[in-house]
This record gives C-alpha cells, sequence and structure tokens, in this order.
C-alpha cells in the first residue's frame, strides 16, 4: 500500500486569519499574559495595544500572527520591567536631614513654552473634531474618565473586542491628523 502525498494545488489555500479577529480572540489572553509580566493594568494595556499596533503596521509579513503577539508582548513587557527597575526614587536632602535642600527650580513653565502648549491643545482640540461622534465618545471614556476598555464596553454595548479596535483606529487617525498639522513628527 503506497502512500500518497496530497497534492498542493489541490488543498484548500489556509484561511487567513484577520487582524480583527486576532483581536477580538486575543486581546483578553495578551492583556492578561502582559498584566502577569508587567505587573501593572495600564502598562498590560499599553503593552497589548502597542502589539496590535506593531501587527497592523507589519501583518501582511507576519506568517503566525498569534505567536508572534505573544513574543512582542513577552518582549515589550520585559522591556517595561527594565525602565521600571531604572527608576530610582530621589530623595531630597531635606526630607533626610530635615534641614533646607537646594533651591528647587520654578515648576511652571517658560511664557514661550506655555503659548506652545495651549497651541498643541489647540490643534488636538480640533483634530478630535474630524472624529465621527462615537469614536469622539469612545476616546472620551478611555482618557478622560479613565475606563477600561471592560467598563466602556459595559458602557456602549460594545464588545470588548470591539472597542479596543475602534480605539485603535480613532487613535490612529487621530496621530495621522496631528502628524499633517505638525504636532508630532
Amino acid at each position: 500500500m503506497a502512500l500518497t502525498q496530497p497534492d498542493p494545488a489541490s488543498a484548500e489555500p489556509r484561511q487567513r486569519e484577520t487582524i480583527e479577529g486576532l483581536f477580538e480572540t486575543l486581546e483578553s489572553p495578551l492583556l492578561s499574559y502582559a498584566l502577569r509580566l508587567a505587573g501593572e493594568r495600564a502598562a498590560a494595556e499599553d503593552i497589548v495595544q502597542e502589539s496590535f499596533v506593531r501587527l497592523h503596521a507589519q501583518f501582511d509579513e507576519v506568517r503566525q500572527p498569534r505567536r508572534w503577539l505573544y513574543r512582542t508582548v513577552h518582549n515589550l513587557a520585559l522591556n517595561h520591567r527594565r525602565a521600571a527597575q531604572k527608576i530610582v526614587p530621589f530623595n531630597s536632602p531635606d526630607s533626610e536631614s530635615g534641614g533646607p535642600g537646594p533651591e528647587r527650580p520654578d515648576p511652571q513653565p517658560l511664557p514661550d513654552e506655555q503659548i506652545a502648549r495651549w497651541e498643541n491643545i489647540g490643534l488636538v482640540r480640533l483634530s478630535l473634531e474630524t472624529l465621527d461622534e462615537r469614536n469622539r465618545e469612545l476616546i472620551r471614556l478611555k482618557f478622560n474618565e479613565g475606563l477600561s476598555y471592560k467598563e466602556i464596553s459595559a458602557r456602549t454595548g460594545l464588545t470588548v473586542g470591539h472597542v479596543g479596535y475602534l480605539l485603535h483606529h480613532a487613535l490612529k487617525a487621530l496621530a495621522d491628523e496631528l502628524a499633517r498639522n505638525g504636532v508630532v513628527p
């Protein structure tokens, strides 16, 4: 009895996953994984979002997107931990000895820095107006109210994965608009 190999030409092509499908199925597991590695919820959310942004940028070249996402989350989480270990708390001399320390610099920005900041804030607000109402609301809930994807999902009735997908694309559109206006490089 001879074994025959399947004819590659007649075999069905492997169904390629979409980035939206990957986001819906992997966002929660990746978030749990990143949380275990990074130890902070906000950092884990940023790590997962950054992983999907990177995947989106090179999606056509990635052969195994699931493995690639887990490896990217792993590497970003390790980078986050390394960076967090480099931060050393500063104890001012007056807190240790009880005496006055060196004079602290004025925390207020210089007038020209403040004007540039106000101009950039105005440009950000104008750029937000280019988004549709739903995307503006999602950005408001995420950044003004500080809600998690799950909390936004509960408020809007969208799935958690869809919230992440919409926020990702809204922020990308916002970044493109800000780049066109010269706010970000």
